[in-house]
This record gives structure tokens, C-alpha cells and sequence, in this order.
């Protein structure tokens, strides 16, 4: 009994790593998408938007039933309680692309303004910290995020430059309005997702170490 649930918790842990790497790849690709102005990259993204809330509906049906056969203990129930918090944040975080990839799409016909000032590499340190995490949840190196406070400063700062610069580029130019106003919501989202990542990294430590910690 004992060894086919271990069997059944790994097994499960393995989908919640396949739904992490479909959101990052969904946050990828969509940024990739508009700063290349690659409306089949974004129809991509957009097409997956189902799988990853089918997977989430999965996940979470599987490990209420491990629950509900097993009732496990000590880690093993952490383990279970970490999963059904991070596939809600990875649903998020795969949404934060879909919405990105719309706009990708809509402002598709118009040249950049600035290269997209800062948002690839907004999205360089998002991307990468969600698969920090993700190689954490798998292997219980917690050594992957521990510098996630610092991570997730530094996005801060980006969010708000990139903000202070759109208003520059409006107040040049009216006609800048609405490819910035996206600009800007889009370093919004991003700013959602390493979020979400941090509070993904907070449950893994939880999993792993059963102490509670809390990143900002």
C-alpha cells in the first residue's frame, strides 16, 4: 500500500512539473511572440490555454483522491498540500501569457517603441525563476531559490522604470499611447508572475523543511 502511493505521489509530481513547464513556456513564448511580431508564435500560446486548465483540473482530482485513499502524513502531506497550491499559481502564470500573447496579436502591424524598453529581459528573470522553482519542487534543492527575494526586488524596479519611461514616450508622442499602456500592463503581468513564483518557492520550502517562510 505504502509503495504504490509513493508510486502514485511521484507520478503525480511529474504532471505538476509537465503543467510548469507548459505555463513557462506559455510566459516564454508569448513575450517572444511580440517582441518578434510573430502572430503564429502567439496563436500558439493561445491555443494551449485549455490544456493548461485541463491539467489543472486533473492534478488537482488526483491528489484529492491520494488524500482521500491514503491520508498521508508529515511530508509526504505537504508534499500533496504544496501541489494543490502551486497548480493554481501555474494556471495564473499560463493566463499571464494567454493575455500577453492578445496583445501580441493586436499591436502586431506597429513598430516597437524603444525595443520593448525593458520587457525581454523583465521576462528573462520571470522565466527564470519558475523553472528554478520547478527544478526545486523535483529535486528539494532548496539552494534554487534562495535568492528569490533578491530576484523578485530587482523585477520590482523593472516594473517601475518601465513605467516611468512609457509615460516619457506618451508625453513625446500621443500616438505612443496604447502600444505603451500595453507596455506597461504587460510589466504588470510579469510582475504578477514572479509573484507567483515566489509564493511557489514558499510552498517547496514548506514541503521540504516543514518552517514556513515568507519572501519579499
Amino acid at each position: 500500500m505504502v509503495e504504490k502511493f509513493h508510486a502514485e505521489l511521484k507520478a503525480l509530481k511529474k504532471k505538476v512539473l509537465e503543467m510548469g513547464e507548459l505555463a513557462n513556456e506559455m510566459l516564454q513564448k508569448s513575450v517572444e511572440s511580440l517582441k518578434n511580431q510573430d502572430t503564429e508564435l502567439a496563436g500558439w500560446v493561445l491555443s494551449k490555454k485549455r490544456e493548461i486548465v485541463d491539467m489543472d483540473d486533473g492534478v488537482e482530482q488526483r491528489a484529492l483522491t491520494l488524500l482521500t485513499l491514503y491520508q498521508p502524513m508529515a511530508k509526504d502531506m505537504r508534499t500533496i498540500a504544496c501541489i494543490l497550491k502551486m497548480i493554481t499559481y501555474l494556471t495564473r502564470i499560463g493566463r499571464y501569457g494567454k493575455d500577453i500573447a492578445n496583445v501580441a496579436k493586436e499591436i502586431s502591424m506597429r513598430p516597437h517603441i524603444a525595443k520593448l524598453v525593458s520587457i525581454p529581459y523583465m521576462a528573462d528573470i520571470v522565466c527564470g525563476m519558475i523553472e528554478d522553482a520547478l527544478k526545486a519542487f523535483e529535486t528539494g534543492d532548496l539552494s534554487l531559490i534562495q535568492d528569490f527575494a533578491e530576484r523578485d526586488d530587482t523585477l520590482d524596479t523593472l516594473r517601475y522604470s518601465i513605467f516611468r519611461e512609457c509615460l516619457t514616450y506618451t508625453m513625446e508622442d500621443p500616438k505612443n499611447i496604447t502600444r505603451c499602456a500595453h507596455y506597461m500592463m504587460i510589466a504588470r503581468y510579469l510582475e504578477r508572475c514572479g509573484d507567483h513564483a515566489c509564493k511557489i518557492a514558499e510552498k517547496i520550502h514548506f514541503m521540504v523543511t516543514g518552517e514556513r517562510i515568507e519572501i519579499k
